[in-house]
């Protein structure tokens, strides 16, 4: 039968694709924390209030780069060269969504508006990876090495993503409305069709690896292209509407946690 859960269970049970998941899953996190620090530093001073709240995002997502090459550390295996075309985080930079990293290694303060790019596109795309880790947590949850990981990047994704709805609700009310839903729009058009490509890049890496027959391929990949088209139908929407969380300031307090049992 082709689930998730049979799917992930087949990539899990392989170290050669076991350490290609787990390679790009790192490489991802470990950008996003580079991301989320560099901003931190280089806030306008109208958005200090911010700092705090982005630097436990980038703490987060280091743990979760050091989690993923821990798992990886725990089999014996090293991190694996990262393909261009399943590089999700560069891809989208390459197209202009959130912001460069040219920007962010100079030392200039950000703009108003930069902070609203950086929270509009990490809105979206912790949207994703929100629902990617509560598949992952539903496929995987009672994984012997993994579980216990989804299960806890799976809270701070919910975090995040928490996060930036409250903070674009209230940048909203100040005024910012209009640039904030098409700041959103922009992002989840763009982040629909990167996230088809690199699923098909990297479904095709693991067809490889783990010896699929095309037929079972061919289903996978159309399972992609059909979510593919239900987004661009009107699913992008999901991606893009703004509700106050249930819980509030959920960046606001406490420690981002450790990763030291992983380590």
């Amino acid at each position: 039968m082709l689930s998730a859960r049979s799917l992930f269970q087949e990539i899990l049970d392989n170290d050669e694709s076991f350490r290609l998941f787990c390679s790009i899953a790192a490489s991802g996190e470990a950008q996003g924390g580079w991301e989320n620090g560099r901003i931190a530093a280089l806030v306008p001073d109208s958005a200090r209030h911010l700092t705090p709240k982005i630097v436990r995002h980038g703490a987060d997502e280091d743990k979760h780069g050091r989690i993923f090459l821990a798992l990886l550390n725990k089999r014996g295996l090293e991190a694996a060269e990262i393909p261009d075309d399943t590089d999700y985080t560069m891809i989208l930079e390459g197209l202009g969504i959130g912001l460069a990293h040219e920007k962010l290694r100079r030392d200039e303060p950000l703009t108003e508006h930069d902070v609203l790019a950086y929270l509009a596109h990490s809105r979206v795309t912790e949207q994703r990876a929100s629902e990617e880790m509560a598949l992952l947590t539903k496929a995987v949850g009672d994984h012997p090495e993994l579980g216990r990981a989804v299960r806890m990047i799976s809270r701070d994704e919910d975090n995040h993503l928490a996060y930036c709805h409250e903070e674009l609700l209230r940048l909203a009310r100040a005024g910012h409305a209009r640039t904030i839903r098409a700041l959103l729009r922009e992002s989840a058009h763009a982040e629909i069709k990167v996230y088809r490509d690199v699923s098909l890049a990297v479904m095709s890496r693991m067809a490889r690896i783990l010896g699929w027959s095309g037929l079972r391929y061919g289903l996978v990949a159309l399972g992609i292209h059909g979510r593919y088209g239900w987004e661009r139908l009107g699913g992008w929407r999901r991606l893009v509407a703004l509700r106050m969380p249930e819980r509030r300031d959920a960046l606001g307090s406490g420690q981002s946690g450790a990763a030291a049992e992983y380590v």
